[in-house]
């Protein structure tokens, strides 16, 4: 008799023991997240830790919209410089007060808006691609510079920067070198141009040459003519 109710008193624990062992299993496992925790383009967090920029808020680079009569496509296909080669530029071509940057190719406008916070100088951006020049614009207000930076939707090869004693470049070497006697007719003597990862052709030799992580950037005085 005490057997039985040994044996009944166990059944009826089955119940609790199985739900004290499923318990720890449950309480182990994470909510899935939801879809808003997971939002937008993985890509572009993943570019935001690599490449920190102060005050950018770039996130159009997935966008598509019409194109206005007369768009050309861009020579190049845009990658921005990391924050890190930025201000190696700005440091190696000396920009100062008084200076007056432009920066041939702007993408998101990095470079002319960092020239302005740091420096407080004037900086203008060229870029002929019109979501470019929206995310340098709402980058510029983002940091606050708006009055001191400004973008315009153009062609370089066409645009004029005769008044730049500054100017920045992240182009091809085929495109530097296309662009070169634009520059030396057109920027006054003692103007710097300081160029990431590409030079200016066999005959006309940097005067300075940096490696930045594994970039290099390259910097030439516009000579008295």
């Amino acid at each position: 008799m005490t057997e039985i109710r040994t044996f009944v008193l166990l059944l009826s624990c089955l119940p609790l023991l199985g739900a004290c062992a499923e318990q720890p299993v449950a309480s182990a496992q994470a909510p899935a997240p939801s879809a808003s925790a997971t939002a937008g383009p993985p890509s572009d967090s993943a570019a935001e830790e690599r490449d920190p920029a102060p005050g950018m808020a770039y996130r159009d680079s997935y966008t598509r919209e019409a194109r206005p009569p007369g768009y050309r496509q861009p020579d190049v296909v845009y990658v921005p410089t990391p924050q890190p080669v930025v201000d190696a530029m700005l440091e190696l071509a000396g920009v100062d007060e008084g200076d007056v940057l432009y920066d041939l190719g702007s993408g998101d406008g990095r470079i002319p808006i960092t020239a302005a916070r740091r420096f407080g100088i004037r900086a203008v951006g060229i870029d002929i691609e019109p979501v470019r020049i929206r995310e340098a614009n709402a980058n510029a207000r983002a940091a606050g510079v708006t009055d001191l930076v400004s973008f315009r939707q153009e062609d370089l090869f066409e645009a004029d920067f005769g008044e730049a004693s500054v100017v920045s470049l992240y182009l091809l070497q085929s495109l530097n070198m296309k662009l070169r006697p634009k520059l030396l007719a057109e920027l006054r003597p003692g103007t710097r141009i300081v160029s990431h990862a590409f030079d200016m052709g066999e005959d006309w030799k940097p005067e300075q040459v940096r490696q930045v992580d594994s970039s290099t950037i390259y910097l030439w005085t516009v000579p008295e003519r």
